[in-house]
């Protein structure tokens, strides 16, 4: 939909679907949907009342907000108004203290990039920290609890106009295994966020096991499509889910696995390092460099804990390994065949007159 899209007021709310028999404890699926840009918001600064903001916005498209309706907020504005920002120079110094703990991170050229549990709540890029639409020498911060952000400008919403509405405050991230980023629900007040199906039933009578359907990033994924960080336009207007709104809700911290249920807690390379005692190894760069750059890497690894490698080439690239007794020498090989999976190289033991080796190869992808 582009930004000339029918205002909210020329188009009826969506009719919600009967609700399948299979499934009666749980909200219709609507017949159709309405996600509306909101324009004319301008630059957001702080200390602005950016319900107020949001509410003439709606007024300028000669529309108004009604029981049911769903405003997805670009985090980008909730912090401006809070006046969340920090000197861009102290970029990293304030990533890290945004940062819960580092799940992955990787040398560039311009500095280290991490992936990080943000203070904020979720595991995103440099904890969220943002330069772009950024006035003057500054990066914009998270709020430290979006879902009280999306709570209080429900609050407001609802005394400007009266209306029961639900609030989705969204931030843009990436995904395991998927190129490319989308939005996601960062805070959110008024609908749950998330439909848990398990123990219903599908249209054939099959008892769901797993599916538990995560609303609130789909609503936020949705209002991406027609905000937009070019567009000037941050929030948008969702129509036709009207039966999720309710209640605060449990907010979008709860979409957050725990440590219990999180297989994916650290990046593969930081997961070996960890487990091989070398956390402390300065992180890889992004581009993995030359097979002697590998190499090396995977050496310095093995070592960290104990033990020396010395790296061979003699038409045949090879490790030659030092340890204080058969035990720590066993060891040392075991973090070398670890350390050399995370440079996609391969490894094969050999024993012999000269000591112990490693005989490296290139595993390719």
């Amino acid at each position: 939909m582009s930004d000339t899209a029918p205002t909210p007021a020329t188009v009826p709310a969506a009719v919600p679907a009967a609700v399948p028999a299979a499934v009666p404890d749980h909200a219709p699926t609507p017949a159709s949907l309405q996600v509306v840009g909101l324009p004319g918001i301008g630059e957001v600064r702080a200390g602005d009342d950016l319900a107020r903001l949001l509410v003439d916005a709606l007024h300028a498209q000669r529309a108004s907000l009604s029981d049911g309706d769903v405003l997805a907020v670009s985090s980008k504005v909730v912090s401006k108004a809070a006046g969340l920002v920090a000197p861009a120079a102290d970029r990293e110094a304030v990533v890290l203290a945004q940062s819960v703990r580092v799940v992955a991170a990787r040398r560039t050229p311009t500095g280290t990039a991490r992936v990080v549990e943000a203070v904020a709540g979720p595991v995103m890029a440099a904890a969220g920290v943002d330069a772009s639409n950024v006035v003057g020498d500054t990066v914009l911060l998270l709020p430290a609890d979006p879902d009280a952000e999306a709570r209080a400008l429900r609050t407001r919403l609802r005394e400007l106009t009266g209306a029961d509405v639900g609030v989705v405050v969204t931030d843009t991230a990436g995904r395991p295994w998927r190129a490319g980023q989308t939005d996601f629900a960062l805070g959110v007040a008024g609908i749950e966020p998330l439909e848990d199906l398990r123990g219903s039933t599908d249209t054939s009578g099959r008892e769901l096991s797993v599916t538990a359907r995560a609303v609130a990033d789909e609503v936020a994924a949705a209002a991406d499509l027609v905000k937009g960080k070019t567009a000037g336009v941050p929030a948008a207007l969702i129509r036709g889910l009207g039966d999720l709104v309710g209640g605060d809700g449990p907010g979008a911290r709860s979409l957050v696995r725990t440590a219990a249920g999180d297989w994916f807690r650290l990046g593969h390379v930081e997961a070996v390092r960890a487990a091989v005692g070398a956390a402390g190894v300065e992180p890889p760069p992004v581009e993995a460099g030359t097979f002697a750059d590998r190499l090396a890497r995977a050496a310095e690894v093995a070592t960290a804990a104990g033990g020396s490698v010395l790296v061979k080439d003699d038409g045949s690239p090879a490790l030659h390994l030092s340890a204080d007794g058969d035990f720590a020498l066993g060891a040392l090989a075991q973090r070398v065949l670890a350390a050399l999976w995370t440079e996609r190289l391969t490894g094969r033991v050999e024993r012999g007159r000269a000591g112990t080796l490693v005989r490296v190869a290139d595993a390719g992808r």
